[in-house]
């Protein structure tokens, strides 16, 4: 158990190091631990029946009278999406800015919190007590708005968390990164840096939302018909460079698709957005002609139930694109999305419509700094040691290369983590204390459920192998058989619909009753049956074909 009075400090990342998501960040000083970030990660091919993917909680439900807050730096979800899970387990105040509450007030309402959390808007500028910690909100860019980096100050000394950035200093919404504060942090003295690596192998320094300008400006320049923009309904700053735009060239703006309403009414009634009173709604896209429409679609990933995917259908009640309109896909790619987004896209040529994306035009831009940006502000910080954070092994290994050849940084200032690993450190020295055993939990998002382990390598096992259900009725007083075993198989390789098989296979079950004397099969308890027919049929199954398909046995006692 650790000691009320160790004067050590615990870094400990519970997700995104290692891995694109489930940001999630522990700082532990004393008997008070402060989170950073509660963010999600989407499925992966093989998850079957999962949405998504959050950290681990359970270090933070056995230290749960320790926890005293979750900060957050931004609204992606990748940052916030898995609050509402951790919440359930360890409902403490929860600060960020105001447009990042706002979107997180929806999802903590699906999950019926929204009455019993405790949320505290805090601004750029200000600092909130917290424990032991003092924690400084300051200005960041990025894609979407209100972004903060978090100056955290101990009793051994200061960590600054970026949150997720780049160096814009002309964003469309909103401020510009705060330079003259960081490098006032810095001056005072810092004694490690956590910093966004999404980028690392992107040379140079990425360049200001308004980059993208210029060719959307071409496309509303030359565009006839209606003009359909799907981008993340997050991207506030290419939204409202959408609204200036429709503005410029005398077009209406209709909002398609849930997110994307809802980030629009919040961006606006945050201060971040301008909709300049030209936006319409959708159930009035019917009544304009076609060159008087900028229509603004969630789903940029192609997926199937997203908006820009129905209207290019032709299955949205509201909206439909026909030939000489033009879509422009103003985003990038997900790594994991491009079968989507290709059918995405043959949708959209089969109405006859142009289809402009990131290859074709500069109408898309990262919010992530490159090589530059994180060397402006590893320079502005100047922190005693570097921990790289977000990302896959090669950007944080990369991170570390880049301080050290770069910036000159010693190779034992850089602290190389993974998830889980903890990082202890006392005001002079950094070293790795022992690592905590952390694993994904596999969410069902239309239940909003957990998933076991063990139910998802079932789903695996099912899905490759098939099932094979077998079914026996015994007598309740005596144990006997009352008919021969029902054999049903789904999937199973070479076997469903084969009689000869199935026959084959219902020999095996009845062996397997009949070598348990009659009596054992009702007072050993229908679980030992079941298990004992589950076996008999497993060791036959394995060992004639060598599958391991899921084997369900039924017994009825009747």
């Amino acid at each position: 158990m650790r000691n009320a009075h160790d004067t050590t400090l615990e870094i400990i990342p519970l997700g995104g190091l290692g891995e694109f998501g489930m940001n999630c960040m522990v700082l532990r000083y004393g008997t008070d631990i402060i989170v950073i970030d509660a963010g999600l990660m989407f499925s992966e091919v093989g998850h079957f029946g999962v949405d998504s993917m959050t950290p681990d909680f359970t270090f933070l439900e056995r230290h749960r009278e320790q926890v005293r807050a979750v900060l957050l730096t931004h609204s992606h979800e990748d940052h916030i999406g898995s609050l509402p899970f951790l919440l359930k387990k360890v409902n403490v105040p929860v600060y960020g800015t105001p447009y990042t509450l706002n979107i997180v007030e929806p999802r903590l309402e699906e999950h019926h919190l929204l009455t019993t959390a405790q949320l505290h808007p805090v601004r750029a500028g200000e600092t909130v007590e917290v424990g032991a910690f003092s924690v400084e909100y300051i200005r960041v860019s990025h894609s979407t708005v209100d972004c903060c980096a978090l100056a955290i100050t101990t009793p051994i000394g200061t960590v600054v968390h970026s949150g997720d950035f780049k160096f814009d200093a002309t964003p469309v919404c909103g401020d510009a990164i705060d330079v003259e504060r960081l490098r006032a942090v810095g001056r005072r003295g810092v004694l490690a840096l956590l910093s966004d690596s999404t980028n690392i192998e992107r040379p140079g320094q990425m360049p200001s939302e308004r980059v993208v300008i210029p060719a959307l400006e071409e496309i509303f320049d030359r565009a006839t018909g209606r003009i359909f923009v799907s981008c993340f309904a997050s991207s506030i700053h290419r939204i409202q460079i959408m609204f200036d735009l429709a503005q410029e060239f005398g077009r209406q703006v209709v909002a398609v698709g849930r997110a994307m309403e809802r980030n629009i009414e919040i961006a606006e009634r945050t201060g971040f957005l301008d909709t300049a009173d030209i936006l319409v709604s959708a159930k009035d896209f019917k009544h304009y002609e076609p060159g008087e429409t900028v229509v603004l679609a969630s789903g940029c990933q192609g997926e199937p139930m997203g908006a820009m995917w129905r209207i290019a259908d032709r299955s949205h009640r509201q909206a439909w694109m026909e030939a000489g309109d033009t879509v422009v896909l103003s985003a990038r790619q997900i790594p994991g999305n491009e079968k989507s987004i290709s059918r995405l896209i043959n949708r959209c040529y089969r109405n006859e419509v142009q289809v402009i994306d990131a290859t074709q035009a500069r109408i898309h831009v990262s919010g992530h700094g490159a090589q530059e940006d994180l060397r402006l502000m590893l320079e502005a910080v100047r922190p005693k040691y570097f921990i790289p954070i977000h990302g896959e092994y090669r950007q944080l290994y990369r991170h570390k290369l880049f301080a050290c050849q770069t910036l000159g940084y010693s190779p034992d200032r850089v602290l190389l983590i993974e998830s889980g690993d903890v990082v202890v450190l006392d005001g002079e020295t950094a070293r790795l204390g022992d690592k905590i055993t952390i694993n994904r939990v596999y969410i069902d998002d239309t239940c909003s459920l957990e998933l076991d382990e063990t139910l998802l390598r079932d789903r695996k096992r099912m899905a490759y192998e098939g099932v094979v259900i077998a079914g026996v009725a015994v007598e309740e007083s005596t144990g006997m058989l009352l008919g021969p075993p029902e054999i049903t198989t789904r999937g199973y390789l070479g076997v469903d619909g084969d009689e000869e098989e199935i026959a084959e296979l219902r020999d095996v079950v009845l062996a397997a009753v009949e070598a348990l004397p009659p009596a054992e099969r009702i007072n050993g308890g229908k679980e030992h049956f079941q298990e004992h027919l589950r076996l008999a049929l497993k060791r036959h199954i394995m060992r004639v074909t060598g599958q391991k398909p899921t084997i369900v046995p039924l017994v009825v006692v009747v």
